[in-house]
């Protein structure tokens, strides 16, 4: 006879943001089961991968409220300002962060985000994982959803949260329309360890075939001052960088950074994949919710992707806890149409704003170039304009769920 699992919610996809995702409804009296093809113990392997997070300040302070801040701050490095720069030209647009006022993000690397949350998730008794586990069936009713395993495990509860990231097999099978687009360009991303400390500013630099980022890390055990770097080219050059050695690798990556931190060494793997976008306008089905990169996927011209999927968190936390006290069907379309109506439009405007950045310093030759660093230079003289791009960076604009603004719901 097969065993029944129930909980307040499911989460199919357990990364980064469905574990998040997960504790934030723990932390507010709620249950989850979280089901994942995946095997945790692989992604907390030893070593690092290279891959690393900006994690916008809104989003440190619900990190915060739910227990992960404070597991993470050692191995947080704080971003305190941002110079951006066309080619790095004249022109240069900065934001920094008054001395009383909390860093603009902070960089974490992905395997101690991993780390800390599996850590959480642990001393969660609201949360359980089934990892790694395959569901063979998926049914949704009037009542409810369940999920059934390989092993003929079923797990139900009013609500189906899908955070599976980009290629979606349960938002694919439920309908849900995508508009997606390739944009012909490779992402390749890493860290290095430098001559010069960083002093704890981000540094990107556009050029026509794309924008080149320098993100500030924590001195590893040897004091060596590190960053990660994410280097956009186009696609048909992508190969023949992935071909060239360390040394010729390493060379070009300081000519990238125009000698900013001086010489560079890897310390890191180097990793490639395709840059796309893809957005979902309907968030929500029957008991069916999207988060993250299920529901949108955008360019890391501004290291906003992770921050949006952990922004769908916030709000449908909250969401959720005010209809639990409510006593509320968590599965209630009209429930659900709040979560949609909250997310729907930031996702988009995001989205839209990262594309049309990307398109802009795109284009190449010196008239548009002498465009760009002009918007840049007035965008610096004008305060009122330079705060709304710097709220926009800490993920404070618009209306915020309490828990980015560091409140309990």
């Amino acid at each position: 006879m097969s065993e029944t699992l129930r909980s307040d919610v499911l989460i199919s996809g357990g990364g980064l943001v469905g574990q998040t995702l997960a504790l934030a409804l723990a932390h507010h009296g709620l249950s989850s089961l979280i089901v994942d093809p995946a095997d945790p113990t692989r992604t907390i392997a030893p070593g690092f991968d290279g891959r690393a997070s900006a994690i916008a300040s809104a989003v440190w302070q619900m990190f915060g409220v739910i227990g992960l801040a404070e597991r993470l701050e050692p191995q947080g490095c704080p971003i305190r300002a941002i110079k951006v720069s066309d080619g790095g030209q004249s022109g240069e647009l900065d934001f920094a962060a008054a001395d009383d006022a909390p860093a603009l993000g902070t960089m974490v690397e992905n395997r101690q985000l991993r780390l800390a949350l599996a850590a959480a998730v642990a001393d969660a008794p609201l949360v359980r994982l089934c990892m790694p586990a395959k569901v063979t069936r998926r049914d949704i009713d009037a009542h409810g959803v369940t999920l059934t395993l390989a092993g003929g495990t079923v797990l139900a509860a009013p609500l189906l949260i899908v955070a599976e990231g980009r290629g979606s097999p349960t938002r694919e099978a439920m309908g849900f329309a995508i508009a997606n687009w390739s944009y012909h360009h490779h992402a390749m991303i890493g860290a290095v360890a430098h001559e010069r400390p960083h002093g704890h500013v981000a540094h990107e630099i556009f050029f026509p075939s794309g924008p080149f980022a320098l993100l500030p890390l924590v001195d590893d055990e040897a004091g060596r001052h590190r960053s990660a770097f994410v280097w956009t080219v186009s696609e048909k050059d992508g190969p023949g960088f992935a071909k060239l050695g360390m040394r010729g690798f390493t060379a070009e990556l300081e000519k990238r950074a125009g000698g900013v931190l001086g010489a560079m060494q890897l310390v890191a793997p180097r990793m490639t994949y395709p840059l796309g976008f893809h957005h979902s306008a309907q968030i929500v089905g029957d008991r069916v919710a999207l988060v993250g990169d299920a529901a949108h996927g955008i360019h890391p011209i501004a290291g906003q992707g992770l921050n949006l999927g952990l922004r769908d968190v916030a709000a449908l936390t909250e969401v959720l806890v005010e209809g639990a006290r409510l006593g509320l069907d968590l599965g209630d379309a009209a429930l659900l149409v709040r979560y949609q109506r909250w997310r729907g439009l930031d996702n988009l405007m995001v989205s839209l704003a990262t594309d049309g950045l990307t398109r802009l310093f795109g284009i190449p030759g010196r008239t548009a170039s002498a465009v760009r660093r002009a918007g840049l230079g007035a965008v610096q003289r004008m305060p009122a304009l330079k705060r709304f791009f710097m709220d926009e960076a800490r993920g404070e604009a618009g209306d915020l769920p309490r828990l980015l603004a560091g409140a309990e719901i």
